[in-house]
């Protein structure tokens, strides 16, 4: 990820010799770096008319990432997803090509899509899912969290991976683990039941699966590792164990853990959450801008994927239900603008102020 928006930054500086003083750049950095003798020899030979790839690949060449991230730190903190919300979602991209591709083999087999089975409103009927932002769905959720770690495993960039998470060095369970393990990608269903299995006897919640997807992202992220067929098990285990930790009031101890998976020891479980949180460099915060981020491309993966939520009626209840939710944040927003009137108005420049009422349907 760091490295596409290296490349996506590189590019952008490559586009025109005036956009480096424009954005700040120091010009000594840029002479020591030698951009500005780069870009004046790009424009000579007429290399910023050519893509954006080649125009990387010939950059790239000379300067590496490092050097680069070395004199603009933020650009790491902003190419990482599980910081930064302007960046986008690494299992949502790694998805994209799998949709484009089923997409585009439709169009060429003229493949039908089928029966329309998803619920559109209308003006009589309106048809909304139980899962928000602030309480989703635990079924719904989980099943495309798996999925967004299927696509992990399955658009894998290579295999690395370190030795706390190898399942043949740690096994989870007593079952001699085979010597082609790490050769078979796990399907979604393999994925979905042993994560289902967890949040279930643990009882934990949905937004702790989406906590959980972050930390998976960031730690591959801050570790430079890959999720695989050998590590998959123990790196989700880890990031459960910590997500529920975090986020729960009423956290799961690792000895609750050792009776649901009743091989696998207490030890090794410290040994891994240990391991887990220097990877992470013990930064376990998640910002809501994050989570509400991963929460809504989870959905986008939905759908890309035709795993719709469950739509119902809009009842007489429910909405009576969500009105007075509304109103409750209404009343704490309309407390909250009047503190700040009084901290930023004088009292003449109150005078004609009017706010309407919010209107439900």
């Amino acid at each position: 990820m760091v490295y596409r928006k290296f490349c996506n930054f590189i590019s952008s500086l490559l586009e025109d010799f005036h956009l480096l003083v424009a954005v700040g750049v120091d010009k000594n950095i840029c002479l020591e770096l030698g951009i500005f003798q780069e870009l004046l020899l790009i424009k000579k030979l007429g290399i910023v008319q050519t893509t954006p790839i080649n125009r990387i690949t010939w950059f790239c060449r000379k300067y590496t990432q490092q050097q680069v991230l070395s004199y603009y730190p933020d650009l790491a903190l902003e190419s990482n997803p599980s910081d930064h919300p302007r960046a986008s979602t690494i299992f949502l991209s790694k998805s994209q090509t799998d949709v484009r591709e089923k997409r585009k083999s439709n169009h060429i087999n003229h493949v039908s899509p089928g029966q329309l089975t998803k619920k559109y409103s209308s003006c009589s009927t309106i048809f909304i899912d139980d899962s928000t932002v602030s309480q989703p769905n635990l079924r719904s959720t989980i099943k495309c969290v798996t999925l967004a770690i299927f696509y992990h495993i399955k658009n894998r960039d290579s295999d690395r991976s370190l030795d706390i998470f190898d399942e043949k060095s740690h096994p989870l369970t007593r079952e001699e683990v085979p010597d082609d393990y790490y050769k078979h990608d796990p399907d979604h269903k393999h994925i979905y039941r042993f994560v289902r299995t967890l949040f279930s006897a643990a009882q934990l919640t949905a937004e702790c699966a989406i906590v959980t997807l972050v930390y998976l992202e960031r730690l591959l992220t801050y570790a430079e590792i890959d999720i695989c067929p050998s590590n998959w098990k123990r790196i989700v285990l880890g990031a459960i164990l910590l997500a529920s930790k975090v986020w729960d009031d009423q956290a799961v101890w690792n000895v609750d853990y050792c009776q649901i998976l009743k091989d696998i020891t207490v030890e090794d479980m410290n040994e891994m959450e240990r391991h887990f949180l220097e990877l992470l460099q013990f930064n376990i915060n998640v910002p809501a801008s994050v989570y509400a981020k991963y929460y809504f491309d989870l959905r986008s993966l939905a759908d890309d994927n035709n795993l719709s939520f469950l739509l119902e009626p809009l009842s007489k209840e429910r909405a009576q239900k969500l009105e007075a939710i509304s109103r409750l944040c209404e009343d704490k927003y309309k407390d909250l603008s009047k503190a700040a009137m009084r901290r930023s108005f004088s009292a003449d420049n109150l005078v004609g102020i009017r706010r309407s009422n919010a209107i439900l349907s």
